[in-house]
């Protein structure tokens, strides 16, 4: 009787594909994306400039101006990430970064040396330039300038009819590479307002002085929790909410909610009382919900809300219907919730 022998092979786990491969190259992986920081140079007293030199398995043709990376680096033995806009993609593929001293994870990227390695996400985010040539305000404040300036090297090579840049900063970070550009390019008018010198603030009056037909213009607008608001509030008062764009660069700091609610998870069948947004209360309740950013950029975080009310706490909005796509980290529960997690 003759015996049939098969071959039935073992699956290779990723991990140590990976393991082997970085014993070659530290950015060497199955499909992760790693990186090697190339350079880093000082913006400012507290901000860096990082280079990055993705691997293969970054799609550097997808990156559009606006959008973001998220990075994620071990500190004290624990995986944390953030997300970052990219500046641009330079020549030789690499991206550029401006990081600025603002929580745990800035302050261990900007220790980062020439050679350093760490894994990063494909690039992500729906804060990017309208198609066309229309005209387009740029408002930004603080490092929120990284994606500002992004989004204006992109206006001027789509060639918009009109560019304004408003921009505040006790700091002069790109100001003298946008005051070159608008010197280059008549169709871009820059205003910068250095807020250590005076207490410039953005208001509807000084928006419409500098841009009489704003209300009929797209605006982008990225910096502190501050300035997006007012600006928020401006577009909403006007009745012209839909040619208004935001990206938050830092995580949201939500107050408590004045009244708790009760949270299902229904798939994992956890319970738990919400007080603040609901990735971070349930993170309070023991629950380890899938994350990234926490700034409503990636992704991640989303998932279907069955019942009850939301309120996101970028825009405002009320969300009460059923079978909704929420993200956590940016979603308050005006109401008991049932989330399918």
């Amino acid at each position: 009787m003759n015996a049939e022998l098969s071959y039935q092979p073992h699956w290779i786990r990723e991990d140590f594909v990976d393991f082997i491969l970085q014993k070659i190259k530290p950015t060497f992986a199955w499909k992760r994306i790693l990186s090697e920081v190339t350079a880093v140079e000082p913006l400012s007293a507290d901000m860096v400039l990082l280079t990055l030199k993705p691997n293969h398995n970054f799609d550097i043709r997808q990156v559009q101006a606006g959008q973001s990376v998220l990075i994620t680096l071990m500190i004290n033995g624990v995986y944390q990430q953030r997300s970052y806009s990219i500046i641009d993609v330079t020549a030789q593929g690499e991206i550029r970064l401006g990081i600025k001293v603002q929580g745990v994870v800035s302050k261990a990227a900007q220790q980062l040396r020439v050679g350093d390695h760490f894994e990063i996400s494909q690039a992500q985010g729906d804060f990017i330039l309208h198609q066309g040539q229309q005209p387009a305000v740029l408002i930004a404040s603080g490092s929120g300038i990284t994606a500002i300036y992004s989004l204006l090297q992109q206006a001027l090579q789509q060639q918009l009819e009109q560019i304004h840049v408003l921009y505040f900063n006790r700091a002069e970070v790109f100001h003298q590479d946008i005051l070159a550009l608008a010197e280059q390019y008549p169709q871009l008018h820059y205003h910068f307002f250095n807020t250590s010198a005076q207490k410039q603030h953005l208001d509807a009056a000084l928006l419409e002085k500098l841009v009489p037909n704003f209300k009929d213009v797209k605006a982008y607008a990225c910096g502190h929790h501050s300035m997006m608001r007012q600006a928020q509030d401006i577009y909403t008062q006007q009745g012209v909410a839909e040619n208004f764009h935001q990206e938050f660069f830092q995580p949201i700091q939500i107050e408590h909610s004045s009244e708790a609610q009760p949270i299902s998870f229904r798939r994992a069948q956890q319970n738990f009382i919400a007080t603040t947004n609901l990735l971070s209360s349930a993170e309070q309740a023991g629950l380890r919900p899938q994350h990234g950013c926490r700034m409503g950029v990636c992704n991640r975080c989303s998932c279907t809300k069955v019942s009850g009310v939301t309120q996101n706490v970028i825009t405002g909005e009320i969300d009460d219907q059923p079978n909704r796509p929420i993200k956590l980290c940016v979603s308050q529960a005006l109401s008991p919730v049932t989330i399918d997690l």
